[in-house]
């Protein structure tokens, strides 16, 4: 997922479509008042339109916003309300999994494999919850806690079960994401944010044996990576997984297998409409590296037959060379084909300076904290941007779209087969 490639790419690749909430995990403290309601947010508000309602009438995801009203209406405390945002998150995920994985009614026409109606369900609940007015003190910590809880347990960031003693068998983890640049076109799916609902708790047939995929999905926001949301629900599973790669959208036509990552964020507006032009934030930043690297099986990757679209090991970055002045004074970023220079600067990793770079930069960076930089297989791969039909600009769907996003799936199921069984 990234708008842009590079910092000089924003404007050209304008047309290009590409995780809990805030650090307030505060325990519930004594509420002396109820604090003033928040407003829905921008993500939040585009639910009034029609693409979205059609898209939760057509999946049956219609319900599942009112079902939580109705609770938190008759929740007569916060441990109530908690249970009931705990319950109905980890129901919201199953429910999306279990949809696109063809177990349960497909409540509507709308094909199962789309990842859009979990994304637009999720905005319902967080609406209702931002707004709820209890009959009891609930503090704006106590708010956020709810809300916090609410996006871990509907993006399956609580639901990562690999076996932990299951003999020959790999752990493989994948990481998706929602749909983003909907000020553009409301309709977009996000293939990564299907990958992730097709792959979870499946297993996968590899030339080295079986290997079981759990994955989760993060948000489109700046703030919720810089609360560290991406290293807070990986950091427990990497010592014990065999392999991980984050997912995002990319170009068009074509897969990357992103060699480098930088530690830049390029401003552009995340899913709030909010840009970020800054180093990547992180824990001890003393200590923070410009680029990390992926330790993916790249040349086996593209080497291999996969699927329709061709995968390419991108090895570009943007850098201000070593010597230049990074905030300004006449340092110009340079594109390198080959990958960084000794003691540059990042303004872009192969995977560009937006959220599908920070996802990957922030994993890369937690496996070598871990120290798991030798022994982890982990990295990043971009699918191509799922298209519609040519001259659908209405329709929610269509045959070429649903194919589109069916073979990218497919062709992410086949890479990993290949990475697991390749190693390093």
């Amino acid at each position: 997922m990234h708008p842009t490639y590079s910092a000089h790419s924003i404007r050209v690749r304008v047309g290009v479509l590409a995780l809990a909430l805030s650090a307030g995990l505060a325990f519930p403290t004594a509420a002396t008042a109820t604090e003033a309601v928040p407003t829905p947010t921008v993500e939040e508000q585009r639910l009034t339109q029609a693409v979205p309602q059609e898209i939760l009438a057509r999946s049956g995801f219609d319900a599942v916003a009112p079902r939580l009203a109705r609770l938190l209406a008759a929740s007569h405390s916060y441990a109530q309300a908690r249970q009931a945002v705990t319950r109905e998150g980890a129901a919201l995920w199953r429910r999306a999994v279990d949809r696109v994985q063809g177990r349960g009614p497909a409540g509507g026409d709308l094909s199962r494999d789309d990842d859009r109606p979990l994304y637009w369900a999720r905005l319902g609940m967080t609406s209702e919850l931002r707004t709820w007015q209890p009959g009891f003190a609930v503090t704006d910590g106590q708010r956020t806690a709810l809300l916090d809880t609410l996006e871990r347990t509907s993006r399956g960031q609580t639901d990562l079960h690999h076996p932990r003693h299951a003999e020959g068998l790999k752990r493989v983890l994948v990481t998706g994401f929602d749909p983003f640049t909907l000020d553009r076109d409301i309709r977009i799916s996000n293939p990564s944010g299907a990958t992730a609902l097709a792959l979870d708790g499946t297993v996968i047939q590899t030339a080295d044996g079986p290997a079981r995929v759990e994955t989760a999905m993060f948000p489109v926001r700046w703030r919720d990576f810089a609360d560290q949301s991406v290293e807070r629900a990986l950091r427990p599973y990497l010592p014990h997984v065999d392999l991980f790669t984050t997912v995002s959208q990319g170009r068009v036509g074509r897969f990357d297998v992103e060699r480098t990552n930088g530690a830049w964020r390029g401003g552009f507006p995340d899913n709030e409409n909010i840009g970020r032009t800054e180093t990547v934030p992180v824990a001890d930043p003393a200590t923070q590296p410009q680029w990390t690297t992926t330790t993916l099986p790249y040349a086996a990757i593209v080497a291999a037959d996969t699927g329709r679209f061709p995968v390419y090991d991108n090895t570009s970055v943007t850098e201000i060379p070593a010597g230049g002045a990074p905030s300004g004074g006449g340092a110009e970023p340079v594109v390198r084909p080959d990958g960084p220079t000794a003691g540059s600067t990042a303004r872009a990793g192969g995977g560009g300076n937006y959220l599908s770079n920070e996802i990957a930069y922030r994993a890369t960076l937690l496996r070598d904290r871990l120290g798991l930089h030798d022994s982890l297989p982990g990295g990043h791969v971009h699918t191509p941007v799922l298209q519609f039909a040519a001259g659908n600009t209405q329709d929610v769907t269509d045959p070429e779209f649903v194919r589109n996003r069916l073979d990218i799936v497919a062709q992410v199921r086949a890479i990993l087969a290949v990475a697991v069984a390749a190693g390093r």
